[in-house]
């Protein structure tokens, strides 16, 4: 079966690349007839073997978007595995019995159930109690069968994981440096998350099954592996242990580490006579007919340089220590959080210590130890970001650092954020980890410095992750975007309540002049379609806020306004409000629709009222409350479809 299923792999992977060839590059690597009699076997295949992978061509998944991630509760709780790093210890756990000894892989744990052979549902481990349902992002793995011969209830567990090579190759189209994935994990954690699969889709993940809930009946764990195999899964690699074999096993599983393609943080031992281990039980916290074994860590000696004091958005000022750089698991670490007050205290850490370095599970570095304990390193009694005096509290005996103003620019961070995204400023790269760090460093206060980061160039060239050519790269993105339009900048301002079509509208109302955006009454704003009073209320105390003018004042003379490039348009919408719900299918993304409508003369409403000549929706039938909304009211419901022959005839 595994060969049959390797034949079929292949034969995916072929006609997949010979149709992107055809289709998107406008290149035959094979003739149409070649392509139909592989086409044919393939699917001659997959009725043979009830097995058909999801990125089979012979389905098509299809995307769409969610509104949110439902959460379900699981039939029994998926409790995690107690833990030991001492292979003398496995041994004596497995005692006169023979286990399973595999990859513990580092990623997502899903469960996947199957009904009438046909994939129904997938949710993540979550909390172990509650999961998210992540059904649709699950049938666009790369590697799920989303039919399986075995027509009875079917659950499989498993590890949704991201390969080493596609990270790295994710993280090279992200040119910022701070908003590249930090490992694996948490690039899988939001893929399998997203709320729209075309982005899974795109990022190669992998399921590997370890454990059969529900399924084929059996006596021990490897006839349930041979059994998953057999029905299309790809399971984690394992092998038979003893307690004369397990050493020689773990040694072998850990020579291999280094250059293992997936992420793994150790590996797991499980009893292969399943009754056996179910007469175990469970303690509170773990089951046990299975253990988890972590490989020791490495660590090396190195010099204490500095210890930053970060402001976060909460106002919590964190340690960072910096050192003389090591290698750790293969990588160069200069520095590594400190976490709190306390734990410098526990440390004694002074500037020039020699202390402990390690990686916490392979990934995150930790201090061990300090091996010389002078003590010497103090809190700063200022906020490294605004300069207020900073504050020491207690929580059960846990000292924490403080900066208790509430204007201190590094718990404005989502402002920051907000006013560079896409729909406002669109400041190309500044992710909002780098806001953090130009905050915390003092370079970024307000709005308009991000205007004048030349003034800077020294210190950001030298901060880490950057360069002469990231720092050219973000103060051309920022030239690029002082030459806006006043729509973008009010969306950019985060007035409480306006979005972007809202702002489009009032600046349009206004005829694209800010004295007259800026000084509207709440009369004036509520005369605007799709403006109501909690909204014009809201404007109108924002621009009378004397910090809120203090900082558009300082703004204004850093950009360059002009009215929003109408160019191709038309009054052949004019009069006519739209509302846009649910997938889009003719335009890029709703923004471009909506541009198109206001191109036309049209105005757009994030919200269905009286005054909304049009819904649109592809899903006219759909349930949605705007279309419940628009029926209510009367509002016409159109698709795109007829959108554009609006706009067309």
């Amino acid at each position: 079966m595994e060969d049959v299923r390797k034949l079929m792999e292949e034969k995916v992977a072929f006609l997949n690349r010979a149709a992107e060839a055809y289709y998107q590059k406008n290149e035959e690597i094979i003739s149409n007839l070649e392509y139909d009699r592989l086409y044919d076997e393939l699917e001659e295949l997959e009725k043979k073997t009830g097995i058909v992978l999801s990125n089979s061509p012979t389905v098509n998944v299809g995307y769409s978007v969610m509104d949110s991630l439902p959460k379900e509760r699981h039939p029994s709780p998926m409790l995690s595995l107690d833990k030991t790093k001492d292979v003398d210890a496995l041994r004596s756990w497995l005692g006169d019995r023979e286990g399973l000894l595999s990859w513990k892989l580092d990623g997502l744990t899903i469960v996947l159930s199957y009904e009438g052979g046909r994939l129904t549902k997938a949710v993540t481990r979550g909390d172990g109690i509650i999961g998210e349902v992540i059904t649709n992002n699950a049938r666009v793995f790369e590697n799920i069968p989303l039919e399986i011969p075995e027509k009875a209830p079917v659950t499989v567990r498993g590890e949704a994981v991201i390969s080493y090579d596609d990270f790295e190759s994710i993280n090279r189209t992200i040119g910022d440096v701070d908003a590249r994935y930090k490992n694996p994990r948490n690039l899988c954690s939001g893929t399998v998350r997203q709320l729209d699969n075309s982005v899974t889709a795109q990022r190669h993940v992998k399921f590997f099954a370890f454990s059969l809930a529900e399924g084929a009946p059996a006596s021990y764990r490897h006839e349930q592996f041979e059994w998953m195999r057999r029905q299309g899964f790809e399971t984690v690699e394992y092998v038979r242990v003893d307690a004369d074999t397990i050493e020689d096993a773990v040694k072998d599983f850990e020579k291999r580490i280094t250059g293992f393609p997936l992420p793994s943080d150790g590996l797991v031992l499980i009893f292969d006579d399943i009754e056996y281990g179910r007469s175990l039980g469970t303690t509170a916290k773990f089951p046990r007919d299975s253990i988890a074994f972590k490989w020791k860590d490495e660590v090396r000696e190195t010099i204490l340089r500095e210890i930053l004091w970060n402001a976060s958005r909460t106002g919590l000022i964190n340690p960072i220590a910096v050192f003389d750089p090591v290698e750790l698991e293969g990588t160069t670490v200069s520095r590594a959080s400190v976490h709190n007050l306390s734990i410098v205290k526990e440390l004694e850490l002074g500037i020039g210590d020699e202390i402990k370095v390690y990686k916490a599970n392979m990934i995150i570095p930790q201090i061990a130890d300090n091996i010389t304990r002078s003590g010497t390193a103090k809190p700063p009694g200022k906020c490294p970001v605004c300069g207020s005096p900073t504050k020491i509290e207690d929580d059960n005996g846990v000292e924490t650092l403080h900066c208790p103003e509430p204007s201190c620019p590094a718990k404005r961070i989502k402002s920051f954020t907000h006013f560079v995204s896409r729909n406002a400023m669109n400041i190309e790269g500044l992710s909002e980890a780098t806001l953090e760090r130009l905050v915390d460093e003092g370079m970024v206060r307000e709005f308009a410095d991000l205007f004048r980061l030349e003034r800077w160039r020294d210190r950001i060239v030298s901060m880490d992750g950057f360069g002469e050519k990231s720092f050219e790269n973000l103060v051309a993105a920022a030239e690029r975007a002082s030459h806006t339009t006043p729509a973008r900048l009010l969306f950019g301002l985060g007035i409480p309540n306006i979005g972007v079509a809202n702002a489009r509208m009032i600046a349009r109302e206004c005829g694209d002049d800010w004295e007259r955006i800026s000084g509207l009454t709440e009369e004036e704003l509520t005369a605007i379609d799709g403006i109501g009073e909690v909204m014009a209320k809201g404007f109108v105390e924002f621009f009378r806020d004397d910090e809120n003018r203090r900082i558009i004042d300082n703004l204004l003379p850093e950009l360059e306004l002009a009215a929003e490039n109408m160019e191709g348009g038309s009054d052949r919408l004019a009069g006519l409000t739209f509302v846009i719900t649910g997938k889009v299918e003719h335009f890029a993304n709703r923004d471009e629709l909506k541009r198109t409508i206001e191109r036309a003369g049209g105005k757009t409403a994030s919200a269905v009222s009286s005054k909304t000549s049009y819904l649109i929706n592809n899903d006219i039938s759909s349930g949605s409350s705007k279309n419940r909304k628009a029926k209510e009211l009367g509002v016409p419901i159109i698709t795109e479809e007829d959108f554009l022959k609006m706009t067309e005839g």
